[in-house]
């Protein structure tokens, strides 16, 4: 009951840095799907595994390998190898958001000069009774609506970007909000939800809210902000927000807080 692009996300992702480690030499990629029993002491290898029935999708490269010292870092949004030109490096950061949003875990095998291998592990349902809690939760998302995304951080624009097409939605991501603005006053039925962060240079996330919403008051608005103690929930709503987020944030906090403000509408 997995949301499908996401899933096509997480294979993509996984492929991509699957080729760039084998380089234009010979390789072979290796994606495959299994159901796994996991018994006490297999599901002790990782905090979010569990004994039980799991499907495993793995994805296995014969490339380069990750450094030892490397492999505690991948998942980390702002850790990348990558050299300019050549990618964000927010791929794995933005499967790791997936897996974690469908209840799931992730495991890293790697050797130098051998290859990698990463093992996707899924909570299996049966399909015969779905868990109807886990499958709202698992099957949330966009549905192509159009979210205006905006930060002063030009890589947390990136990952936001990332996660929010990762999850479904159309995105037009600034790094400015004077820029977002513009955008927004040049199309502003075009855009369906905005994302702000709250401190920015030449006009917060704040006065940016407030501008839009003179033009389209029923837009909703979350704001995202590392300094939650400065926008309230009451200031909020005195503003006319509907979610404030705090830094850092899940995938899936971020998927509830856009639903939750589309359902407002």
């Amino acid at each position: 009951m997995a949301d499908a692009t996401q899933i096509h996300q997480i294979v993509m992702n996984l492929a991509a840095n699957a080729a760039a480690a084998m380089g234009d030499g010979p390789g072979k990629l290796r994606v495959s799907c299994t159901t796994a029993i996991l018994d006490a002491a297999e599901a002790s290898a990782h905090p979010d595994l569990r004994p039980g029935r799991w499907v495993r999708l793995d994805v296995e490269d014969t490339g380069t390998g990750i450094p030892s010292e490397m492999l505690g870092r991948i998942f980390d949004p702002f850790f990348t190898t990558k050299g300019p030109g050549e990618g964000t490096g927010l791929g794995l950061s933005v499967v790791h958001g997936i897996v974690k949003a469908h209840e799931g875990a992730i495991l890293v095998d790697s050797q130098l000069g051998v290859g990698t291998v990463f093992h996707i592990y899924l909570p299996a349902l049966d399909s015969r009774q779905p868990d109807a809690s886990r499958v709202s939760r698992t099957t949330a998302g966009g549905r192509g609506e159009h979210v205006l995304c905006v930060d002063d951080e030009p890589s947390l624009v990136e990952l936001l970007t990332a996660q929010l097409e990762a999850l479904g939605y159309r995105v037009t991501a600034c790094d400015s909000s004077v820029d977002a603005l513009a955008k927004f006053l040049a199309a502003p039925l075009d855009f369906d939800v905005l994302i702000t962060d709250l401190t920015m240079p030449g006009m917060s996330g704040a006065e940016l809210a407030e501008r839009v919403l003179k033009v389209r008051p029923d837009l909703p608005v979350v704001v995202a902000t590392g300094y939650g103690h400065i926008m309230g929930e009451e200031r909020a709503r005195a503003l006319g927000l509907r979610r404030v987020l705090n830094k850092p944030f899940s995938m899936a906090l971020l998927d509830e807080a856009i639903q939750e403000a589309l359902a407002t509408r």
